[in-house]
């Protein structure tokens, strides 16, 4: 069938080019990060007027799945999408929206925990606490931000082991550490001038920020992080349940 045979002009037409166009996108013919045809492609490829492509882009422009870039034309977002109930580090969501992960090491200290962390920890403010931070990079795009603390009684030997290499959660493993569960917040914040450059983000343009707690089999805390995440370049899932005897 070819293309104009696709469009039902018995329905609105802009609503079935913005499915067209949706439906490309998901299966791949029009990938994450390259520009989709120009309007007037558009409209010499499905037989439409120029007002009736404006609006289905403007449409999907709207629900974040594509960008217009001035000059250059209207790209696809390069969207991850992550389950919020799923219990994985950056490198394992990656894997399994098929994108290529790298992470670059801005900052990786000992540091004592202060009464913030002793509480969260429940060790001593003297004891010593490793902070990592780092810039989560997906299809060579700067994603998140993620400052981690984690206890030095926990991973002892962590300044020897390169982080830009073994995610967390594969060093966990090297310790015998299995993360169960994990207590996350969300909160939309304004980074820093600094922050906002590494993100490639406007200074004025929030983000999501992640607080995230995160438990072992006995029930400690093995680590505390905070994400800083571009919402135009992710979304998130949650899932509901009800409970029928209710």
């Amino acid at each position: 069938m070819s293309n104009k045979g696709e469009m039902d002009f018995n329905a609105p037409i802009y609503l079935q080019l913005r499915e067209l166009v949706r439906s490309k996108i998901e299966e791949g013919e029009y990938q994450r990060g390259t520009a989709i045809p120009s309007e007037h492609e558009l409209m010499e490829l499905y037989g439409v007027n120029r007002s009736t492509v404006r609006i289905a882009v403007d449409e999907l422009v709207n629900e974040g799945l594509l960008i217009r870039v001035q000059g250059k034309g209207v790209y696809v977002v390069s969207q991850i999408e992550r389950d919020l109930e799923d219990l994985g580090g950056f490198t394992q969501t990656m894997h399994k929206q098929n994108m290529q992960s790298r992470k670059k090491i801005l900052l990786k200290k000992k540091r004592k925990a202060g009464l913030k962390f002793a509480k969260i920890f429940a060790i001593e403010p003297e004891d010593t606490i490793y902070h990592i931070k780092r810039l989560d990079y997906a299809d060579n795009e700067p994603i998140a931000i993620q400052d981690v603390y984690i206890p030095e009684y926990l991973v002892p030997n962590l300044e020897e082991i390169d982080i830009g290499v073994f995610s967390m959660y594969e060093i966990y493993g090297f310790y015998h550490i299995v993360p169960i569960r994990a207590w996350q917040t969300l909160d939309l914040i304004r980074l820093s001038k600094a922050d906002a450059r590494l993100l490639d983000v406007k200074r004025d343009e929030p983000v999501f920020l992640f607080c995230c707690t995160t438990y072992d089999e006995s029930e400690r805390v093995i680590e505390y992080s905070r994400s800083y995440t571009r919402g135009d370049k992710c979304n998130f899932t949650v899932k509901f349940m009800t409970d029928i005897n209710e």
